[in-house]
């Protein structure tokens, strides 16, 4: 690939049409080098002044409020969470604990990627020009509308797939209600997450603030909130207007209890259709998301070559749904409900800062497929992702010690306000906090390796690796959390054993 070619293609990858639109360079002069009109003459700006000129307490600054935000945000998640897990649907309907932690990771999948699309088209200055921002702004949003519509399609499936080779059972009923659930669900959450990061990025920009620092960490904090709520009311929604006969009335929901017929038949039966026209719908809508993304071409290309790593995201959270599912209802991982939102989030709110990060560095001071000098490594010494003076490693650093702290203020909230419901032990606490020191040290590492290979690859870091580190943050925080639970409870259990063998020997 030429030194031509990969300029272009920088252009290109942020989604942002090319400044001159005449579609030819200017003339060279007879006489002398290139001219070029005194009214398309910019001033040049310094990229990488801002970047360098951070220091550690800076970053430090702008990252912990929207951070704790986040965290509260999380932390608020996990409570209706867990709250939602008695409503009948969750109760009947198994499977939609497995939807949850890929519906939510949509965020990671999509809200983080715009924002850190937009963030580097904002620190790079090529989201100054107002001509530009309308045209990047509205083919963005169609795109993650579209890439919504159809993860949201395809994540039940998933979780389907899943839960039919660990069951053996599959409810057409019940497919046709986790489709509509999660196609609606992802449809509205992209489209009211996306207008909010394209505010931020916005915001931010005018502001002075470093987008990337702030963008996904307020993406997490309401992200899960609203995901949650939409998919518990429309699930609830349509679980009392399908055909599985009446539906027990919970106090607890939002809903009205089923009306029934003077047959004593539920009316839901007559619904039946219901689910499949909002999926219908909702699909029939994905042509002109795609006619309005293809107004910019840059975007298109996302449009063919960037759904392996949604879909593959995807997967691997499902997994971690799976996990949540198997352990949610068993005595010994009680309150499983409520951390789980909240250690998936952390990772994934970290691992998406810094990986925003190190892509608009790259942006900054490099083409794609080009790496600088002291990046030429694909596998760094984990010392240098976070032991050097490089402002990689410094960020890596800032973000590794927001972990115990975070985690610690985190457990207090959730202590205050459902302390009844997870374990209070100095075990499970220490044992919790650690997995969450080694959750976000692996992300962190992996991001540093992964936005080095894509770059490599001429790839925009900012559209590929995301999606795979927020979904293995969820694989890998749902995993250790369920592992926690379970040394907690078996270290318990043996020290009760220890407590009631003297007691009940010989006198």
């Amino acid at each position: 690939m030429d030194g031509t070619e990969t300029r272009q293609r920088r252009a290109g990858e942020l989604g942002l049409r090319y400044t001159l639109s005449t579609g030819r360079l200017p003339r060279a002069s007879e006489d002398g080098p290139l001219s070029v009109p005194e009214s398309q003459r910019v001033s040049p700006k310094p990229l990488g002044t801002e970047l360098s000129r951070e220091t550690a307490l800076s970053i430090g600054l702008q990252v912990i409020v929207p951070f704790m935000f986040a965290g509260l945000g999380l932390s608020g998640a996990g409570i209706l969470l867990s709250y939602f897990q008695h409503w009948p649907v969750f109760m009947e309907v198994k499977d939609l604990l497995t939807l949850v932690p890929p519906l939510v990771g949509l965020k990671g999948n999509l809200e983080m990627t715009l924002a850190s699309r937009l963030s580097t088209a904002a620190n790079t200055g090529q989201m100054d020009d107002p001509r530009e921002q309308h045209g990047v702004i509205s083919s963005n949003l169609a795109l993650i509308q579209v890439q919504a519509t159809v993860v949201g399609f395809l994540a039940p499936l998933a979780a389907l797939l899943l839960g039919a080779l660990s069951t053996g059972e599959l409810d057409f009923e019940k497919v046709k209600l986790l489709c509509a659930s999660s196609v609606i669900t992802a449809f509205l959450a992209a489209f009211a997450l996306g207008m909010l990061m394209v505010c931020i990025v916005i915001g931010a920009r005018k502001l002075g603030v470093n987008p990337d620092n702030i963008a996904t960490p307020i993406a997490a904090s309401l992200g899960d909130l609203i995901t949650l709520s939409i998919l518990a009311f429309f699930s609830s929604f349509f679980y009392k207007h399908k055909a599985l006969g009446p539906a027990p009335y919970h106090p607890g929901s939002c809903l009205p209890p089923p009306i029934f017929n003077s047959m004593g038949d539920s009316q839901s039966s007559y619904s039946r259709y219901l689910t499949p026209l909002v999926c219908i719908g909702l699909m029939a809508l994905t042509p002109v998301w795609v006619l309005i993304a293809r107004k910019n071409p840059p975007i298109v290309k996302i449009l063919k070559f960037g759904w392996f790593p949604i879909i593959l995201a995807m997967v691997i959270s499902s997994f971690g749904g799976l996990i949540l599912n198997k352990t949610i209802s068993k005595e010994q991982y009680k309150g499983m409900a409520i951390f789980t939102p909240i250690i998936c989030g952390v990772g994934g709110n970290l691992v998406a800062i810094q990986t925003s990060r190190i892509s608009t560095y790259l942006h900054m001071w490099s083409t794609p497929g080009v790496l600088p000098l002291w990046m030429k490594k694909f596998w760094p010494n984990p010392c240098s992702t976070f032991c050097t003076s490089e402002i990689n490693s410094m960020s890596a650093r800032v973000l590794l010690f927001l972990v115990i702290p975070g985690h610690l203020i985190f457990l207090y909230v959730i202590y205050l306000v459902e302390g009844h419901l997870v374990p209070n032990s100095k075990t499970f606490v220490v044992f919790y906090l650690l997995a969450g020191l080694i959750q976000v040290t692996i992300l962190l590492y992996l991001a540093e390796v992964m936005v080095r290979l894509t770059w490599h690859q001429a790839l925009d870091p900012d559209n590929h690796c995301i999606p795979y580190l927020t979904g293995l943050g969820d694989l890998l925080g749902t995993g250790l959390l369920a592992l926690c639970f379970l040394i907690s409870w078996l270290l318990s259990e043996a020290e009760l054993d220890g407590i009631l063998e003297p007691a009940s020997g010989p006198p």
